[in-house]
C-alpha cells in the first residue's frame, strides 16, 4: 500500500493505493488537520467507494427513491448512477458512473463484428438508465425498470461492494441465504 499526503488550506488529502479484488484502487480521504501532528479524519472518501449495509426506503408518490447520504458520498465524480437490470435476479443493479466506465471499457475491446457482444451492448443500452439525484438525494428510475424488479412501494437497497442493488422486499426474502459451506465456497471462488 502506497501512502502520501498533501495539505490544502488546513485540509489534508491522504492518497492511498491498494489492491481490491485484484484491481488497483486509488482513493483519496479528506481529513482536517488539528495540529501539525494530529489528523482528525472525516468519514468521507472522494472517488471510488464501497457500498455496504442494507436499507429499506419507500418510493414517494412521484416514484422517487432516496439514496442514503453515505452512499451518495461514495459515488465520486461524476455524480451520476447507471441503473440496469440484473442478469440473474429480479432486481436492479446500480453502478456509479466511474465504476460503469471500467466495465464498459472491457466491452469496447470486442470487435464490432462480434454479434454476441453487439447484442449484449444493444440490450444493455436500451434497458438501462442514467440518473442523478436531486437536492434531497432522490432519483427517479424509469417505469419499465421499476416494473422489471417489482418495485412498487418499498425498496430494499443492498450494498454489494462496488455497486448496490435495488430489490422488492418480497423478492429479497425469497432468496435463499448462503449457508456456511456455500459462503465459504463463494469466498474461495473470489479469492477473499
Amino acid at each position: 500500500m502506497e501512502f502520501g499526503g498533501e495539505t490544502q488550506q488546513n485540509v489534508i488529502f491522504l492518497k492511498k493505493t491498494l489492491t481490491w479484488w485484484g484491481e488497483v484502487v486509488h482513493c483519496v480521504t479528506k481529513g482536517h488537520m488539528v495540529d501539525e501532528h494530529n489528523i482528525v479524519l472525516e468519514h468521507e472518501v472522494l472517488g471510488q467507494g464501497m457500498f455496504v449495509n442494507q436499507y429499506t426506503h419507500s418510493l414517494d408518490p412521484k416514484k422517487r427513491l432516496t439514496i442514503p447520504s453515505g452512499w451518495r458520498a461514495q459515488v465520486g465524480q461524476p455524480r451520476s448512477l447507471y441503473v440496469l437490470r440484473d442478469v440473474h435476479q429480479k432486481c436492479l443493479c446500480v453502478y456509479p458512473a466511474a465504476a460503469m466506465m471500467k466495465r464498459l471499457e472491457k466491452m469496447r475491446q470486442h470487435s464490432i463484428a462480434d454479434a454476441k457482444a453487439r447484442h449484449f451492448a444493444r440490450v444493455l443500452g436500451s434497458q438501462s438508465d442514467l440518473v442523478s439525484w436531486d437536492s434531497q438525494g432522490r432519483i427517479r428510475i424509469k417505469d419499465d425498470l421499476l416494473d422489471f424488479a417489482g418495485l412498487k412501494d418499498r425498496v430494499s437497497l443492498v450494498g454489494s461492494i462496488d455497486m448496490f442493488e435495488l430489490w422488492s422486499p418480497e423478492n429479497l426474502e425469497m432468496l435463499t441465504d448462503m449457508g456456511g459451506d456455500s459462503l465459504q465456497d463463494a469466498a474461495k471462488y473470489v479469492g477473499f
